[in-house]
Formats: structure tokens, sequence, C-alpha cells
């Protein structure tokens, strides 16, 4: 449905020579009516969500063991394994700033929790996650009986 400006409503009202008070109703008429359909159109809050990482252990060698980690993102062509330099040389950066010189981070978790983008961006790497989160580990078999269920 096309969206028109109140203004231009009462412009053209006013053009075909109706009277002020006729005018002032129908603007009136459609703003309550506005305000309807806009209750109306409210969504329910969204469902909060959570990031998890999940490891392939088909040996089982990390059973049973609780880790913690954050989510990062990096270029595509880029190695895994530059992550954790270029948090470094984020933190690194942050500590030579005006306010990372009156508090500065001292380990991988406050780096992701304090360091702004800013930092991050110049050396290609963006935290997903600013508070850690639980690591799962998977066999990365999907398990099936005969009758198909899991």
């Amino acid at each position: 449905m096309a969206k028109v400006d109140l203004e231009l409503v009462k412009l053209v009202l006013q053009r075909n020579e109706l009277d002020v008070r006729q005018v002032s109703q129908i603007i009136e008429d459609i703003n309550v009516e506005m305000s309807a359909m806009v209750e109306d159109e409210q969504k329910p809050p969204p469902v909060k969500k959570q990031f998890v990482m999940m490891v392939s252990d088909p040996e089982g060698k990390l059973a049973g063991q609780n880790m913690t980690g954050w989510v990062l993102q990096i270029p595509e062509e880029d190695s895994p394994y530059v992550a954790n330099e270029r948090l470094i040389k984020s933190g690194y950066a942050y500590n030579a700033s005006p306010k990372g010189r009156r508090i500065p981070v001292q380990s991988i978790g406050e780096i992701c929790e304090v360091v702004t983008t800013k930092f991050t961006k110049e050396n290609n790497v963006w935290i997903k996650t600013k508070e850690p989160i639980l690591l799962v580990t998977t066999d990365n078999k999907l398990p099936m009986d005969n009758s198909g269920k899991f």
C-alpha cells in the first residue's frame, strides 16, 4: 500500500475547497487509523540466541573437557592460525591509545570484551562474541537405529 504524506493530503483537500473543519476532521481520522495500524503491526520481541562453537571429535579425545572460547571472523583466504596473532596486535594497538593507557587489556578475554572494532578491523579480525562461550564436541555422525529415531 502506498504511503502518502499527511501534508499532501491536507493540501489536496484544501484545494478542493472543503471546509477547514472538515479537513481537520479528515486529517484527525487518518491519524487515528494510522496509529491503530501501527499498533497492529508491532512484532513480538525476537528470541534471544547464543553462539556455540562445535568441534568435530570423532575419536573422543576432547570428550568430558570443559572449554570456552570466542567466535571470530577473519578473511576467507587467511589461515585460521593468524587469528590469535591478530587479536594480540589489536590489544597492543588498543593499549597504545589514550583509553588503553588508562585501562590496558592484559588477556585475550579482555581484548574480546573491551577492545573496539576500530582496532580489530585494522588487523582484519572481527570479534563476534564479546563474552566467552562454551565449546561443544560432536562425533560428527548421525546415529540411526532401525526405527529411524535418534
